[in-house]
């Protein structure tokens, strides 16, 4: 298990904080503004809609200033020189579905209710929707602790089971509760604890907090949808107008 000098730190946070983007419902008129981002190029975000986050730095253990801080697995220019593998996996480009890259935390109370739904939505449309789950742990060791637990789940295809346990219990980083996950969520135990402390998985972390700094995240729920990228929580008539738009004006141009 990694220690503390590797994780996405946030120091100070009472219990009551969370670094969660509240986007008000009719955030999205029904003619989607967009604002060109400067980097990545090509790159757009959606205009509008408030929310809230923490004040804190998300980034710790990436900036190269501590001393005491691991060495990198994943650098920034690694992540950059192939973004859309990054946010999308092994996704193929040509092919007829959108692709999105969910970011949650799973002590941001918004996220979990965007997870379900994002969970539900992909499994309706999946001729049209493909997902790639990125877990941005911005909450502390907690928060880190399922995160891993959360990515070692979908190595056996079972991250959304995971996901909505976790809504039912609260988390508890210990084997005993990692076992009766296991059982419950109907994965192999051991196996979940290999990936849980495995470097591929260390990666897939440093690779999403590089994504993060990338694209400015600083909270969390956040979506790349194609090359349109949407702080907050939003609904589903709103994914659907964005991946549609996507589809029609060629979302591969950033590829």
């Amino acid at each position: 298990m990694l220690t503390r000098r590797t994780l996405l730190v946030a120091a100070g946070l009472s219990g009551a904080a969370y670094a969660g983007f509240k986007v008000i419902p009719r955030a999205f008129p029904p003619s989607v503004d967009f604002t060109a981002l400067a980097d990545p190029p090509g790159f757009r975000s959606v205009g509008g809609g408030d929310f809230s986050s923490g004040s804190f730095n998300a980034f710790v253990g990436l900036d190269g200033g501590d001393t005491e801080v691991e060495e990198q697995l994943v650098s920034e220019q690694n992540v950059r020189d192939d973004l859309c593998g990054a946010l999308y996996g092994t996704f193929d480009p040509d092919s007829s579905q959108i692709p999105i890259a969910a970011f949650s935390d799973y002590y941001c109370p918004f996220c979990r209710i965007q997870t379900r739904n994002l969970a539900a939505l992909v499994e309706r449309n999946a001729e049209k929707i493909a997902i790639k789950w990125h877990e941005l742990p911005l909450l502390g060791d907690a928060s880190e602790a399922a995160a891993r637990a959360a990515l070692a789940a979908g190595r056996q295809g079972r991250y959304a089971e995971f996901q909505e346990s976790l809504i039912r219990t609260p988390f508890v980083a210990n084997d005993g509760y990692i076992e009766a996950l296991a059982e419950r969520i109907g994965v192999d135990h051991e196996q979940l604890l290999r990936d849980i402390a495995s470097d591929t998985l260390t990666r897939e972390l440093q690779t999403t907090a590089m994504l993060a700094r990338i694209f400015g995240f600083i909270g969390t729920p956040a979506m790349v949808i194609g090359r349109t990228v949407v702080m907050g929580e939003i609904s589903d008539r709103q994914i659907f107008s964005i991946v549609e738009l996507e589809r029609n004006e060629g979302w591969t141009v950033v590829c």
